[in-house]
């Protein structure tokens, strides 16, 4: 193994696990993150959608999860 390849082998690593903590914040702020309205601003029917979009968020993680383990 030459040099160049063990710089290829670190450096793959180190995307893959950058791009998942971007995907998994992405997902989280789509989900309502900081930038949500709180408790008291929303409508029931607001908060309704609210715990449906983070419990979707939770999902699409566990998916994402199980897709990396499956490669």
């Amino acid at each position: 193994m030459n040099l160049n390849q063990i710089v290829n082998m670190i450096l793959r690593r180190v995307m893959r696990q950058l791009i998942r903590k971007g995907v998994d914040k992405g997902i989280g702020m789509a989900a309502g993150g900081r930038s949500a309205r709180s408790g008291d601003d929303m409508t029931p029917e607001e908060r309704k959608r609210a715990r449906a979009a983070k419990e979707t968020a939770r999902k699409a993680k566990r998916a994402a999860r199980l897709a990396r383990r499956m490669r």
